[in-house]
């Protein structure tokens, strides 16, 4: 995981520290040394995430991201505090200016790449909603604009999940006044009781007896009604190892107990209001180009989206010189299924291969029909272990299932795939198209069922 980090800090000592441990783990660093000068970096380069001091001259860190969070052009970036003060006061105010998250100092380094992980992992999703919208049409990105603005955090739907019922009722208690609350003591019930209950937020402590709470929380990021929803671990101080490993498997935040009632406050609405943001760049982007962008029959992006999407994003990676890998799946004699079934029955094939595609891809992933029984996948900031991993998931979960076109006859199905990665400047999508079809044909003359990796 990489991503370009803005550091700013008016004290020499303390930037050159932070820009050495992020560049160890490959981040691309910049900096500035007041407010005014980290406001115009933002608005001449393309920025994944800004670590700002609060204490400054001029102009505190406060007003740096009140200006960034109301300005359109830079309100999608996270925001990461970095503050010498300790009071609960002092960091709500922050997370109500707009902050995503802060770091108190002296910086901890688990700490500071795990806020920093999470946060990029955030900015990356919000990064291909956006482009993807604008690929469509400008103007689902103005509407959504627009509805995030009207967006509020009041009224969240909220799962705590803690074996400890003391502990969960003091939650419920600092969160009910504003929230609609439900408490599970049973976390092995919680993957079904979370798809059931259209919640916006996860609590899930970290002390639950018998229970994994990092089980817990893989399961409903597997779980397709509740891989978008935010969760938030409860946590003590000898939790922070696991706490970093619950972020690496998709946990949206954590808080360390004794939990302060404000912080909690200010923690949970940041989530739920981004939560919403989410759902309402979803809706706009699939209302504004449903009829035009996507393939009727299996409700995919079709061939026009997928070329006018893969340049842009193409561009992009060569660019902040990042990964991106192109997936093209061909459905094995597939003319067979027609000839022998008849078109409606090879229709239904289509639309149920379509929706296993969708379950297993990632949610950053763009899957589209690229024409007949051949699709295609964009997977971005993907190396060759993320897109082996897909692919090979996408392949067995065609192959290890026989296909039931509703006559109650299973059907064998099985899917060759190509894969070609981003690998030189001089890469265009023709070439990468390409590439991915020699790999394609490749598996094809080799026995069908398989997965080849074309090289530049």
């Amino acid at each position: 995981m990489t991503a370009r980090v803005l550091i700013v800090d008016d004290i020499p000592t303390n930037v050159r520290l932070l820009e050495a441990r992020l560049s160890a783990e490959y981040f691309d660093v910049l900096t500035a040394s007041s407010g005014q000068e980290a406001l115009r970096v933002c608005a001449g380069e393309d920025v994944d995430i800004i670590l700002l001091d609060v204490m400054m001259p001029g102009m505190d860190g406060f007003e740096v991201c009140r200006r960034l969070k109301s300005d359109s052009h830079t309100s999608h970036i996270p925001v990461l505090m970095v503050t010498a003060l300790d009071q609960p006061s002092d960091r709500v105010r922050g997370l109500e200016v707009g902050a995503d998250d802060f770091l108190t100092k002296p910086v901890d380094d688990v700490q500071l790449m795990a806020r920093v992980k999470s946060l990029v992992r955030l900015k990356a999703l919000t990064d291909e909603l956006r482009a993807r919208a604008l690929t469509g049409q400008e103007i689902a990105v103005e509407d959504a604009m627009r509805a995030m603005a009207s967006i509020d955090s009041e009224d969240g739907r909220i799962l705590i999940i803690d074996t400890d019922a003391r502990h969960a009722e003091r939650l419920r208690a600092f969160l009910a006044p504003t929230n609609r609350v439900d408490v599970l003591t049973g976390p092995s019930d919680a993957a079904l009781a979370v798809s059931g209950g259209d919640y916006e937020l996860a609590l899930v402590s970290m002390s639950l007896g018998d229970f994994d709470p990092l089980r817990v929380c893989s399961q409903m990021r597997t779980a397709e009604m509740t891989r978008t929803l935010p969760i938030i671990l409860v946590a003590e101080d000898d939790d922070r190892p696991r706490v970093v490993r619950g972020l690496d498997l998709g946990v949206n935040d954590f808080i360390m107990r004794p939990v302060e009632r404000n912080e909690l406050l200010a923690r949970v609405r940041t989530q739920i209001r981004r939560q919403r943001y989410a759902v309402e760049l979803r809706r706009s982007v699939t209302n504004t180009l449903a009829l035009a962008v996507t393939d009727e029959l299996t409700g995919l992006y079709n061939r026009r989206y997928f070329d006018r999407h893969l340049s842009l994003m193409l561009e992009k990676a060569q660019q902040q010189d990042r990964d991106m890998a192109v997936m093209l799946i061909d459905m094995d004699f597939f003319k067979a299924v027609n000839d022998t079934h008849g078109h409606d029955t090879g229709d239904s094939v289509l639309r149920e291969f379509a929706n296993r595609l969708r379950r297993n891809i990632r949610g950053v992933d763009l899957a589209c029909r690229f024409g007949g029984e051949e699709f295609v996948v964009l997977m971005p900031d993907t190396d060759f272990q993320q897109a082996q991993n897909v692919a090979e998931r996408v392949r067995a979960a065609v192959a290890e299932r026989g296909f039931d076109p509703g006559n109650g006859r299973l059907l064998s199905v099985t899917v060759s795939v190509g894969v070609a990665l981003n690998e030189q400047d001089t890469d265009t999508p023709e070439i990468m198209l390409k590439r991915a079809d020699v790999a394609l044909y490749r598996a094809k003359r080799e026995g069908r069922n398989r997965v080849v990796f074309d090289a530049a």
